[in-house]
């Protein structure tokens, strides 16, 4: 049955929603917004907005992971970019009257799960022979800044290879050092290398004055070889000063949007290329030298340093709920270069094997420190469990038997096994359609929790369907609109996106008794290195820039409730472009009205606040205003913002006039009397 399909009851509902979201206009033009606090207000999702991450647009390396070195484990693959290979991004650096070469290895790996390194030979040491990267497009440092710079290393022979002057009791010198373009030195450390056993060196490295586009070099000093691998950079300046952690204004700028929840690690990502080379979480935990890098479903490198230890922790420091994506035992309809009709199965003898990684998957989150997985947990500073409640199975699929035998498998182990892990199913990649009524259905029939809904359309699509969720079914699954943004046909992040999403989620707010969760997608992309558009946040290497989309979403982050207010329009016009919807927060006991205006013109409205308690004088509520005159403006790098909230104080009453601005978002927050 499609969740579109209206019993009695939703009928009902629909047409009293429907006359309540219709203007009345009164006095002077104005429209009637009446908010009734004598009506029970509604439990709603205290959890609606949060944030999908996907290692998309170089989100994750060269994005939110603070590694600023390029192909640290010398992985990279033609399979990524034809012109890729392990010494891509990578030169070799000769000083002096030096003489050397550099390498690929793979007969004694730090691991197996990371078989390629670097063979640096210096044939004739002069000032040194080594090898220099400069991150991703450049590497940005600052004078008095701490980084730890590091690298694996065994030394293969000293001396002339084959030659009686080999003497293994020497070690071979190095230095590791950062230095500007013209190769001036901002900050070094010397190290011996010796032995055949693989050893990891480190040292904090302190630029003695800001640079732009440095690089990190690593040079020996006498005859011999060396085999060097996970040469790395990373900032002590991380998001909560974390090891192996996470850029800190990129971080920041995220846990400014106050998300209650986090999806990731993907949606197509988890596909991978094939049937076989889904994302494997087990590939991401454990140490970093020790994880298995892999071609990104975007076309390109992703080392795993971001991983689902390091997810895990960033949900916990920012107060979001994990939501971990695996996939339904199938792979993407449009794999194997054959779009519409790539989706395969894994074979049936190997089901069992793969629902035991998702079994595995939650010991991991949830196991005590002595179990198998929790151990492992464990080793990398967790003992305690993650609390992992929520699980999604699946990603945009086509609706095929072969993926809801795969599906049904799944859910019903974990139903048996784990009856504590909600499953969240998927309804294809569109907001309706075959696979979208299919999903639905089949979710029906297992009886799922809840469904994955995505949908990428234009913003007259966002004003056109404020009322998709108020015919749901109450009694069926819940919906996560996982996947949405307002297009425009340039893709631009322009303020008539921003506003119409903004209506959407006075919609949400709305149906958030049915709609549980809601994430804006993608959410990061790196200048330069952009797959989609739009995005909610752009970034370079050292600096970024929210849209104006981030604005409208951090405003519904900060300003949320967990109990809807009868709010309505009477008789608004057709075609107007007028929402609102009001919600109270009971941690603070705040009503919060937010009013939508997406005309080119303000909108003069009556509000009547029917009841809220008689007082001497009107409330003096916290006014907040995104607006332009200009519904094409967008941001741009390094400018200040087109459009930027103002915030004053508004007087509210039972019965109050306001204008809404042209192309507008308004919030009224106020303690209620």
């Amino acid at each position: 049955m499609s969740p579109l399909r209206i019993s009695v009851r939703c009928m009902l509902r629909a047409v009293l929603v429907a006359a309540v979201c219709r203007a009345f206009v009164v006095d002077g033009g104005a429209a009637v917004l009446e908010i009734d606090f004598s009506a029970p207000p509604r439990p709603i999702s205290a959890d609606l907005f949060g944030i999908f991450y996907e290692d998309l647009n170089y989100a994750a390396d060269g994005g939110l992971y603070a590694e600023l070195v390029q192909n640290r484990s010398f992985e990279y693959s033609p399979t990524e970019r034809t012109e890729w290979g392990p010494l891509s991004f990578w030169e070799l650096v000769r000083r002096g009257e030096s003489e050397g070469r550099m390498g690929v290895g793979n007969v004694r790996p730090v691991h197996a799960n990371n078989p390629h390194y670097l063979l640096l030979t210096v044939v004739a040491p002069g000032e040194g022979v080594g090898v220099a990267n400069g991150g991703f497009e450049h590497i940005p440092v600052r004078a008095g800044a701490s980084y730890e710079a590091s690298f694996w290393a065994y030394q293969a022979y000293m001396g002339r290879k084959w030659s009686d002057d080999m003497d293994q009791s020497v070690p071979m010198p190095v230095t590791v050092r950062l230095e500007d373009r013209e190769g001036q030195p901002l900050a070094e450390a010397r190290f011996e290398i010796s032995g055949r056993t693989w050893t990891r060196h480190a040292a904090t490295l302190v630029p003695n004055r800001d640079e732009p586009s440095a690089r990190l070099v690593l040079l020996a000093h006498e005859r011999g070889e060396i085999a060097v691998d996970m040469v790395s950079l990373m900032p002590r300046d991380t998001f909560r000063g974390h090891a192996n952690g996470l850029r800190r204004d990129l971080a920041e700028t995220i846990s400014e949007l106050k998300p209650r929840f986090m999806r990731f690690p993907g949606g197509c990502l988890v596909h991978g290329a094939g049937v076989r080379s889904y994302y494997d979480w087990k590939h991401t935990v454990g140490p970093v030298e020790q994880r298995r890098a892999a071609r990104n479903s975007w076309g390109y490198h992703q080392t795993m340093g971001l991983g689902y230890f390091e997810y895990f922790r960033f949900c916990e420091d920012i107060g979001a709920i994990p939501i971990p994506v695996v996939t339904a035992g199938v792979c993407c309809q449009h794999a194997g270069h054959t779009p519409g009709r790539g989706q395969e199965g894994l074979p049936m003898d190997e089901m069992a094997a793969y629902i035991q990684d998702v079994f595995d998957l939650i010991e991991w989150a949830n196991g005590p420190a002595d179990s198998k997985w929790g151990s492992v947990r464990a080793a990398a500073g967790r003992v305690e469990p993650w609390n992992l409640k929520y699980l999604g199975v699946g990603n945009e699929d086509a609706i095929t038997p072969e993926f809801k035998e795969r599906f049904r498998m799944i859910h019903e182990a974990l139903a048996q096994k784990h009856p504590e892990i909600l499953v969240v199913g998927t309804s294809g990649p569109f907001a309706s359609g075959e696979d979208f009524d299919k999903g639905w259905a089949f979710a029906r029939e297992l009886n799922l929790a809840m469904v994955d809904e995505h949908y990428y359309v234009s913003p007259q699509w966002f004003w056109d369907n404020l009322e998709r969720y108020d015919a749901y079914d109450r009694a069926g699954p819940t919906v996560y609109v996982g996947e949405y943004a307002a297009h425009e046909r340039d893709r631009r992040n322009t303020l008539r996106s921003a506003i119409a999403e903004a209506a959407y989620l006075t919609s949400l707010e709305r149906n958030g008794d049915v709609v549980r969760f809601a994430s804006y997608a993608p959410l990061l992309a790196r200048r330069g290195n952009t797959q989609w558009h739009p995005d909610m946040i752009y970034f370079d290497s050292v600096s970024v820039y929210p849209s104006l989309n981030y604005a409208v979403h951090k405003l519904f982050g900060h300003h949320a409730g967990d109990s809807w207010v009868r709010t309505a329009f009477t008789d608004l016009p057709i075609g107007a472009k007028l929402a609102a919807s009001t919600v109270r927060d009971s941690a603070s006991g705040d009503v919060i009205v937010k009013i939508v205006n997406g005309e080119a013109a303000p909108r003069a409205l009556s509000l009547r606040i029917e009841g809220l308690a008689k007082v001497g004088a009107p409330v003096s509520a916290r006014h907040i205003v995104f607006a332009g005159a200009d519904a094409d403006v967008f941001n741009i790098d390094g400018e200040p913002p087109a459009v930027a909230p103002r915030e004053g104080t508004f007087p509210v009453s039972p019965k109050f006039d306001y204008t809404a601005p042209a192309h507008s978002l308004t919030i009224l927050r106020f303690a209620q009397p």
